[in-house]
């Protein structure tokens, strides 16, 4: 092939690529990347999330923001990543959708009345996307997926998390959506109510019941993040389990989140259909 019909030979040939050529490519890089803004960048997870985007080549942060900042630094960004707090997640929501800031959330606290309002907010500008995960662990997303796959084959399923002292809900987030997804495929598959034959109790000694399923929080330093799922019938257990050791680990599926959520307006919840499982709206 003659060389002018390659690009790359004729340079070489014609000693390397013109320097206006390098700085037009330099551009479209530059105009390529998402800009980022970091809701909560000072928090423990927010410093993870502005270290992980900063290694990005198509990422850039325009703005780290936390309580009492202003949010206008913000303005500029594709997409808002936010680890904040119960108290304050859904007035950044809010600014996010009201400004066309597609949003990826990883705060807890998310009630099923908290995600209808979040819904109708994205009604209000349907080009939006608002993903809000549980758990942006891939691991912790598949013990999710494996805990509904397994749960209507055993005739008992009960949830233990374990998390820092600083966590500011109880049970996780994370513990709160495998109870829902594991009493929706009971339900669905037909199974009857997990038998548990205590008459007398301490309060809280079984624990909080979430759709059925029983939800027990642990809180101790030196933890990060855990979470079991245990699942008996006569003769057998089966325990599926989670253990993030470090916030590094949450990173892979906020990253992926961010990739994702411009292309998929509304409200998502969930990683799964990030990761192909479910549908997740």
């Amino acid at each position: 092939m003659d060389p002018v019909n390659r690009p790359e030979e004729a340079w070489r040939l014609w000693g390397g690529r013109p320097a206006a050529v390098e700085r037009d490519e330099a551009e479209d890089l530059v105009r390529a990347k998402m800009r980022i803004v970091v809701f909560g960048a000072n928090g423990r997870m927010g410093a993870e999330v502005c270290q992980a985007v900063g290694g990005q080549a198509d990422c850039e942060i325009v703005a780290g923001i936390d309580l009492g900042d202003p949010r206008e630094a913000g303005l500029s960004a594709d997409v808002a990543i936010d680890f904040t707090h119960p108290d304050t997640v859904m007035d950044n929501i809010a600014w996010c959708v009201d400004h066309g800031i597609n949003a990826v959330v990883g705060t807890s606290g998310f009630t099923p009345e908290r995600l209808e309002r979040v819904r109708s907010m994205v009604g209000e500008n349907p080009r939006v996307g608002v993903l809000i995960a549980p758990n942006f662990s891939i691991g912790a997303v598949l013990m999710m997926h494996f805990a509904a796959q397994a749960a209507p084959y055993f005739d008992s399923v009960e949830i233990i998390e374990a998390h820092h002292t600083a966590k500011a809900d109880a049970p996780s987030g994370t513990a709160a959506a495998t109870a829902r997804l594991v009493a929706e495929a009971r339900s669905r598959a037909g199974a009857g109510p997990v038998p548990d034959a205590t008459t007398h109790e301490t309060p809280g000694a079984r624990g909080a019941e979430i759709d059925g399923i029983r939800v027990h929080s642990l809180r101790l330093p030196g933890l990060i993040a855990q979470q079991e799922v245990r699942l008996g019938s006569a003769g057998e257990t089966l325990t599926i389990s989670d253990d993030s050791r470090s916030r590094a680990s949450f990173m892979p599926g906020v990253l992926q989140a961010v990739r994702w959520i411009g292309s998929h307006p509304g409200l998502t919840v969930g990683l799964e259909p990030v990761l192909g499982l479910s549908q997740g709206r």
